[in-house]
């Protein structure tokens, strides 16, 4: 089938950071790998309706903080906080009883979050939206909010065929072999009546480390060792 290489632990130390964030030892490696996993598993079914697209745990000595980068915060702090007062709750149980702290990043655009634009497609493809409507809905939406590229990609039994076949829309540069090039890759899978649809997304956004750099002032030596020589220049 080729050489497949997943997109975001491809690029984990140039431009993608960890999803878990703590150091273990060889004995508590496991368990705390599973329950990152069960946390993972079970705030994202209660959040189902919340448009989360990444959840980063990190752990101290004795205590958890949970991360949800959400676009729509207010499902997931409910009225008056009481939904947040659950998933502590509930976070603490499948992290053996240890303190746990739940904070909320909120997603300013989620046309740009690739997990999200592919939970979009998959949540379409379920109601029986047409894929290739759904597919380039997507695409127009995500060029016209400012991204440089997207290429999405389904497979599956679309549109309830027999044979499984592979449909993909690309529009823009993506180019996946360019590691500074922040390249944002998101997966989700459709339950469809024909079967699993699995849905793959990746967005190439523009680079905001060049445009900071190029917008700095220069430094307080340059500027004043550039006036002697334009002083020169005007004596002369």
């Amino acid at each position: 089938m080729g050489q497949k290489v997943n997109p975001i632990g491809f690029r984990l130390p140039v431009t993608r950071d960890w999803g878990s964030r703590w150091y273990a030892s060889r004995k508590d490696f496991a368990d705390y790998l599973i329950a990152d996993d069960r946390i993972r598993t079970a705030l994202k079914k209660k959040l189902k309706q919340a448009a989360i697209s990444r959840i980063v745990i990190e752990r101290a000595w004795n205590s958890v903080r949970v991360t949800i980068h959400t676009a729509r915060p207010g499902v997931v702090i409910g009225r008056r906080g009481q939904e947040i007062e659950n998933l502590t709750k509930e976070v603490s149980d499948l992290a053996d009883g240890k303190q746990v702290k739940i904070d909320i990043v909120e997603i300013k655009n989620p046309d740009l979050d690739a997990q999200l634009v592919a939970e979009n497609v998959a949540s379409q493809l379920e109601r029986r939206i047409s894929f290739r409507r759904a597919m380039k809905r997507a695409v127009q939406i995500t060029m016209e909010q400012g991204a440089l590229g997207i290429k999405i990609r389904c497979a599956g039994r679309l549109g309830g065929a027999e044979i499984a076949r592979t449909e993909r829309y690309h529009e823009g540069k993506v180019p996946l072999h360019t590691l500074r090039t922040p390249i944002d890759y998101g997966f989700a899978e459709a339950e469809t009546v024909a079967g699993k649809i699995g849905v793959k997304c990746w967005i190439c956004k523009k680079e905001v480390v060049e445009e900071t750099k190029s917008n700095e002032p220069a430094p307080a030596a340059e500027t004043q060792a550039a006036a002697p020589s334009l002083a020169a220049v005007s004596d002369a």
